[in-house]
C-alpha cells in the first residue's frame, strides 16, 4: 500500500474532527476526499504529510511510518495546498529552479527537470511570465509542476481546482490523470 491510516484521531480543542478514520490507497490510485466544508478532509492530508500532528491512531507512506520518518516521508510526497505558496513577483521558471534547488537538483539537472515539469503541466507558453500575471488556473498548474520536481511516490493535491473556471478545471484534471498514466 502506498498510503495507510489506522484509527486517525484528531481534535483541535473540544472539537473532534477525525474519529477513528481508516483507509489505505494502493500504488497507482486516484482517491478523492469528498464532505462538508470542516469535514476534515485537509487535516487528513496535512496529517499523512506531517505537516499536523495527530492525537492517535498510525499513518504510513510507502511503508514508513510518518511519526517516525517524516523527513523521508517528505522526500516521498508531492503536495498542493489549497492556498498554493508561489511568489507571484517570480517568473514560472525562475519559481521552480527555486524549487529544484531546494530537493538538491543543481545545474544542467535543475533546468532538465524544470524543463520536464513545465512541459508536463503544459505550461510551455507561460514560463516567462511573472507568476503574478497568470490566471488562477496557470498558478495552479505552476504549483503543481513545483510538487512534481522531486518526483514523488505519492502527490497530494488539496482543492487543486478550487476557484478554476471549468475549463481550467478539466485541463488540470487531464494533467492530474495524464501523470497518473504514466507513473
Amino acid at each position: 500500500m502506498t498510503i495507510e491510516v489506522k484509527n486517525l484521531r484528531k481534535s483541535y480543542g473540544s472539537q473532534l474532527v477525525l474519529d477513528n478514520i481508516n483507509f489505505s490507497i494502493g500504488d497507482g490510485e486516484i482517491v478523492a476526499f469528498l464532505g462538508n466544508n470542516g469535514a476534515g478532509k485537509s487535516t487528513t492530508m496535512k496529517i499523512i504529510n506531517g505537516y499536523l500532528s495527530k492525537d492517535s491512531g498510525e499513518v504510513k507512506v510507502c511503508g514508513i511510518d510518518v511519526d517516525k520518518d517524516s523527513k523521508k516521508v517528505h522526500g516521498l510526497i508531492g503536495y498542493l495546498p489549497e492556498h498554493n505558496p508561489i511568489y507571484p513577483e517570480q517568473y514560472v521558471k525562475e519559481y521552480l529552479t527555486f524549487v529544484a534547488g531546494i530537493y538538491g537538483f543543481k545545474g544542467s539537472d535543475a533546468k532538465k527537470r524544470v524543463d520536464e515539469m513545465i512541459e508536463k503541466t503544459c505550461l510551455t507558453r507561460e514560463y516567462k511570465k511573472r507568476i503574478g500575471q497568470l490566471s488562477k488556473g496557470y498558478r495552479q498548474r505552476v504549483g503543481l509542476a513545483a510538487a512534481l520536481i522531486p518526483d514523488p511516490k505519492v502527490l497530494i493535491l488539496d482543492e487543486p481546482t478550487s476557484h478554476l473556471d471549468f475549463g481550467n478545471q478539466i485541463k488540470l484534471l487531464e494533467i492530474i490523470d495524464n501523470l497518473s498514466k504514466s507513473g
